[in-house]
C-alpha cells in the first residue's frame, strides 16, 4: 500500500521497511501493520487533537510531569507552543505507561520506539498469526468470562502497584490472544499518586469490567473489587499477589470531627500569627 505521510519519516530513517496494511482507525489514532526487518509490528499514528473524538481533560492530565516551567506555563496559557507541547505530552504518556507496565509484568503490547508522533509496538496476534480480536468481539462462556475477569482484575492490581490507572478500561481496550487478555490504549493513563481523580477512574474501570463480564456470568455484577482494591492501596497493603474477595464494607467508625476542627483552628492561628509578623 502507499506509505501514509505520517509514516514516511520512519521509513526514511530505517525504522520501518514496509507498510503492509491499515489495521484499524479509532477515536484517537490509526494503526498500521508494518514490517521492521523480519518482524511484523504495528505503528500507532496519533490523530491531531481537533480530529480526535476523545478529548483531553484536566481530569486525565492532572499530575503529569512536564519538562520545565516554560512548558508548564505555555500549556496553562494554551498558547500555540503550549498546545503543541500538550499534544506531545498526551502522546508520550502512552509510551511511558507501556514501558512502565511492561517492566511491572502487566500484559500490554511491548513498545519498541516512539518517533515523530508514531508509536512502534508489538502486534498482538492470535494462534494463526492474525491480529488478535478485541474482547467485545467475542462471545464468552460463563467459565471464560469468570477466567478473563479474574485475569483482568489481577492486571488492574498490578497496574496500580506500578502507580498507573488505565482511566478508560473496557471491553474495547482489551485484546485476547492465545494466552488471554492484553490491555491496550493508554494515552489517558493517570498517575495514581498524583491525580485526584485516580480513585474514581479505577473504580469506573473495574465497574466496566464487571458490567461486561456480568453479561455472561451475572454474579460478577454484584462484586465490588474497585473499592476493595483502592482501600488496600491507600492502606499500603496492595501487592500483585493479594487475595481479593470482591466485597467491600466501608468503615463505620465515626469521623473525629473534634480532631479536624483542632487542625483547622491551628491552621487559622498559624496564619494569623504569620500575618501579624509580616505587618510588624
Amino acid at each position: 500500500m502507499k506509505i501514509p505521510k505520517r509514516l514516511e519519516p520512519l521509513v526514511e530513517d530505517g525504522l520501518v521497511d514496509k507498510v503492509l496494511r491499515q489495521l484499524m482507525s479509532g477515536k484517537e489514532a490509526m494503526v498500521f501493520v508494518v514490517l521492521c526487518g523480519d518482524d511484523v509490528r504495528c505503528a500507532k499514528v496519533y490523530k491531531e487533537a481537533n480530529k480526535r473524538s476523545f478529548r483531553q481533560s484536566v481530569s486525565y492530565t492532572e499530575g503529569r510531569k512536564v519538562k520545565n516551567s516554560r512548558q508548564a506555563r505555555a500549556m496553562e496559557k494554551g498558547s500555540k507552543y503550549g498546545r503543541k507541547e500538550q499534544e506531545a505530552a498526551w502522546q508520550s504518556a502512552e509510551v511511558d505507561a507501556l514501558y512502565r507496565l511492561a517492566a511491572a509484568g502487566v500484559r500490554v503490547p511491548q513498545p519498541y520506539n516512539f518517533h515523530e508522533g508514531v508509536l512502534l509496538m508489538e502486534l498482538v496476534t492470535d494462534d494463526n498469526g492474525d491480529a488478535a480480536p478485541r474482547l467485545n468481539d467475542l462471545v464468552l462462556t460463563e467459565e471464560q468470562a469468570r477466567k478473563y475477569h479474574r485475569i483482568l482484575i489481577a492486571q488492574v492490581v498490578r497496574m496500580l502497584c506500578a502507580g498507573v490507572v488505565h482511566g478508560d478500561l473496557s471491553e474495547y481496550n482489551v485484546l485476547v490472544d492465545s494466552h488471554g487478555p492484553v490491555i491496550i490504549d493508554l494515552p489517558q493513563a493517570v498517575d495514581a499518586a498524583g491525580n485526584n481523580h485516580a480513585r474514581a477512574m479505577l473504580e469506573r474501570d473495574v465497574d466496566n469490567l464487571a458490567a461486561y463480564f456480568g453479561r455472561f456470568a451475572p454474579e460478577l455484577n454484584a462484586t465490588n473489587y474497585g473499592k476493595e482494591i483502592w482501600a488496600l492501596y491507600e492502606s499500603g497493603e496492595l501487592h500483585p499477589e493479594v487475595e481479593l474477595t470482591g466485597r467491600f464494607k466501608a468503615s463505620e467508625k465515626p469521623a473525629d470531627l473534634g480532631g479536624v476542627m483542632r487542625e483547622i483552628n491551628a491552621a487559622r492561628d498559624e496564619d494569623a500569627a504569620r500575618r501579624l509578623r509580616q505587618s510588624v
